[in-house]
């Protein structure tokens, strides 16, 4: 039986006042005294007698010298520590797996006669078109190209179209088809990726202005499994700024369905092209919502996978212990098939696993035990609240159970900020040092800038009991999985996001409609540790009986 390794290997102590001592760049600049001591125990609820700050202060001295020392050490930016994060409860076996299908690809699909609905196909149906040969994959590449550049202006959700590239893996695609040689289903399918994700040749910019210059001579191990398979990357698509919102160093990107709203983010290309039909299918990150948020807000379909499922080797870290990368597209089937190519054991990325995995699409839905938030659902308060009623209503008429159930308590939520802060203030402590944060776009209260600068005034000491707490809310939301194999969850408005982004387990954002303003809406399936299978097939189940994720923003097949 598998057995878990700890969550969090205990790593050196840094001491109660390393908030203080970090903030300078040596021992002869910005010394500090035994009052700045005293006065920095505020920040911690701390008082010590004078007694032991005479004490200790010599010790804090020494520290300082050894975090002097750090910084003469360049470290790569895919080092990670040397702290082991394992999602598992204890005792815990992850579900048996069938693996994936031999993916159905339809034979009764034509062009289109309005040659712009094509940019709305599914994977499936443009996998049809190109292994009859009904359209080569240069034309289809072109095509998507063509609107990426037409509609980028308005929609401002790309930062690089890589089409030398493009153009050239689709020739080759062709000639390989030509030759009776099939990769699969993406066989010269297009794709985007956010801009998070290094590409040879190419620049990676993080969405940031420190570094729009940036080029990353490798190419991240997911961009490489699509490319293996056959997909065709037409696009660098907008992160914003070190993976937070939409705002990037050269603007906003928009919302296909209202361009006065923004498309939220941080995978906001993503979320903006796939919905607006520049591209079939796009990958993006979650930290604490860029899948799910962009998803919801565009109308679209997200699958953010159990931490550890998908490889992140050549993707810009921002918490070494919460970050995913997933699929963005427009149904659940075609987040299914992208899923299957880029999950599974990377060796460049050591928090990946091999645990067993799968999905079965013709399996029986009403088979899934499931739960469901109904208090968060009837307490909600927002625009969506009607759709997140008829979706469970939806649910019921497919003759499935719902039992009620209720998120942990009695955890300090409030306390987890600083996991995600304090890791991304080590990722980016040369930047913040460099004074290249200043460049930053934005830098309100609420910017990365400002998160990452005060990331630097957070203990070793809170950042590790804040871990403790994340290992009692993994236990506790283990009680309430076991007895389910999806939890239905609104998108907002509860605690559904941060608990599963903390616990690593997986989500899937569905469009539900539109809301009386006509801005898209969507319900969150939450599935165990590693049993994406589960959420993907209640997702494609409801996609079934629903016509949700078939409606598209208008204005973009003129």
């Amino acid at each position: 039986m598998y057995q878990p390794t700890k969550r969090i290997a205990l790593f050196s102590f840094l001491g109660l006042f390393t908030f203080l001592l970090i903030t300078s760049c040596s021992s002869s600049k910005n010394e500090f005294s035994k009052k700045d001591v005293k006065r920095s125990q505020k920040l911690v609820g701390l008082d010590f007698d004078k007694k032991y700050i005479d004490t200790l202060y010599p010790y804090l001295k020494r520290n300082k010298e050894g975090f002097d020392t750090l910084r003469k050490y360049t470290l790569a930016n895919d080092v990670v520590p040397a702290i082991q994060y394992n999602p598992l409860p204890l005792n815990f076996t992850p579900k048996v797996q069938a693996g994936f299908p031999e993916w159905e690809i339809p034979g009764n699909v034509e062009l289109p006669n309005k040659k712009a609905d094509l940019a709305f196909y599914s994977i499936p149906q443009l996998a049809s078109l190109i292994k009859s040969k009904k359209i080569s994959s240069l034309e289809l590449t072109q095509f998507l190209i063509a609107r990426l550049k037409k509609y980028n202006p308005v929609l401002q959700c790309t930062i690089t179209i890589t089409e030398e590239m493009a153009l050239e893996q689709a020739k080759l695609l062709d000639a390989e088809l030509a030759d009776g040689n099939y990769r699969g289903i993406l066989h010269g399918i297009p794709y985007g990726v956010k801009d998070l994700m290094a590409v040879e040749g190419y620049k990676t910019t993080w969405g940031a202005e420190p570094y729009r210059d940036q080029q990353i001579e490798m190419t991240a191990t997911v961009v490489e499994k699509l490319q293996a398979a056959g997909g065709v990357l037409v696009a660098k698509l907008v992160s914003g700024s070190l993976a937070r919102g939409d705002v990037w160093f050269d603007g906003k990107t928009k919302n296909p369905w209202d361009t006065k709203q923004g498309a939220t983010g941080s995978s906001a290309g993503s979320g903006s092209a796939t919905s607006a039909g520049l591209v079939p299918f796009a990958l993006g990150t979650e930290t604490l919502g860029s899948i799910t948020s962009p998803s919801n807000r565009n109308g679209i379909t997200g699958l953010r996978p159990t931490y550890g499922r998908v490889s992140r080797h050549g993707v810009m870290s921002l918490s070494w212990s919460m970050d995913k990368v997933g699929p963005m597209a427009r149904s659940a089937e075609d987040c299914a098939i992208v899923y299957s190519v880029i999950t599974g054991k990377d060796p460049k990325d050591g928090m990946t696993t091999d645990y067993p995995d799968g999905f079965e699409p013709t399996k029986d839905y009403k088979s899934l035990r499931i739960g469901y938030l109904k208090k968060d659902i009837e307490k909600d308060t927002s625009l969506s609240k009607d759709n997140l009623e008829k979706a469970v209503k939806t649910f019921k008429e497919m003759g499935l159970t719902l039992k009620e159930v209720e998120l942990p308590e009695d955890v300090p939520y409030k306390s987890f900020d600083v996991i995600l802060r304090a890791e991304a203030g080590a990722f980016f402590d040369d930047m913040v040092r460099a004074r290249e944060v200043d460049k930053m776009v934005e830098q309100d209260e609420r910017s990365r800038a400002n998160s990452l600068r005060q990331a630097r005034f957070i203990p070793a000491v809170e950042y590790l009991q804040a871990n403790r707490h994340r290992q009692v809310l993994i236990e506790k939301m283990q009680t309430i999985m076991k007895d389910y194999d999806v939890l239905i969850s609104p998108t907002f408005g509860n605690r559904q996001l941060i608990i599963t982004n903390l616990t690593g387990h997986p989500v899937i954002a569905i469009p539900t409609g539109l809301d009386k303003e006509k801005h898209p809406t969507s319900i969150t399936l939450v599935g165990n540790l590693y049993d994406e299978a589960s959420i993907l097939l209640l997702a494609k189940a409801f996609q079934d009986q629903t016509e949700f994720d078939e409606m598209h923003p208008e204005g973009y097949t003129d």
